[in-house]
């Protein structure tokens, strides 16, 4: 593993605070009264002591002393959200400038779950897009669950991502296999950019006899078609080489 990271000091991250806060609640109230010792006694010590090598062993140990279950309110574990609230005390506790270097080290340490509960959380830990690079980094991964935690069910990618990164990354999604109407924010992220991506993708996996990705139609803003794109996926499903989920999509769009 490369540790040579170089992160330029930064000012602190703007934390979603009262999200994180409601997150602690929701954490309390799924543990006993043991695991709740342990959760407070973790806490002191993280303050005593805030450092990455501390916040990494408490992470190691909440699967020891926490019970892996849902979080009632989210789509969240219990030792996901542990792990999450543990980054985020350890950000608090520490002065500006070396958040975002502490962010990028823990990630580098941290195996596939670990990893997991920081980038679903980073759209907490980090409302102005300071951590794009260390997204971007985490994108890169061949683990579809890691890659799943930053692409679904959070606006961070759709907040903060530039337009080819963003693209990328929807893209990517779909080859994974992952459900695209997870992807928060694609609506607003709509363009006639996007629309030939995935009609390119479309013409691709079609010219391979692959199946067609099930999500693709949602990348498509079907008003910005132009007339040829629009023509050509006619003129597929005259052919009936246009899956059926497309065509409700064509018959409630007036041609240009």
């Amino acid at each position: 593993m490369n540790m040579d990271v170089t992160v330029p000091p930064t000012d602190a991250l703007d934390m979603r605070r009262e999200c994180l806060a409601e997150r602690q609640q929701a954490l309390i109230r799924q543990l006993d009264p043991t695991e709740l010792q342990w959760w407070r006694e973790a806490q002191e010590q993280l303050a005593r002591t805030p450092d990455a090598d501390t916040a990494a062993l408490l992470s190691s140990q909440c699967k020891r002393h926490l019970r892996e279950q849902a979080v009632a309110d989210g789509d969240w574990s219990t030792l996901e959200l542990a792990r999450a609230l543990l980054l985020a005390e350890l950000l608090e506790h520490n002065v500006r400038g070396a958040q975002l270097p502490l962010l990028h080290q823990l990630f580098l340490w941290g195996d596939d779950h670990e990893k997991i509960a920081l980038l679903k959380a980073l759209d907490w830990l980090d409302s102005r897009g300071r951590c794009l690079d260390l997204a971007l980094q985490a994108g890169r991964t061949s683990n579809s669950q890691v890659f799943a935690a930053l692409a679904l069910d959070t606006p961070y990618p759709s907040r903060h991502y530039p337009e080819r990164a963003f693209h990328q990354l929807v893209l990517k999604a779909l080859g994974m296999g992952l459900d695209a109407a997870r992807l928060t924010g694609l609506a607003q992220r709509h363009s006639v950019t996007l629309n030939q991506l995935a009609l390119d993708l479309l013409e691709e996996q079609l010219a391979a006899e692959r199946t067609v990705s099930p999500g693709l139609p949602r990348l498509i803003a079907f008003s910005l078609l132009g007339p040829a794109q629009r023509q050509r996926l006619e003129d597929l499903n005259q052919q009936h080489r246009l899956p059926p989920e497309w065509r409700a999509h064509l018959a409630g769009t007036p041609s240009n």
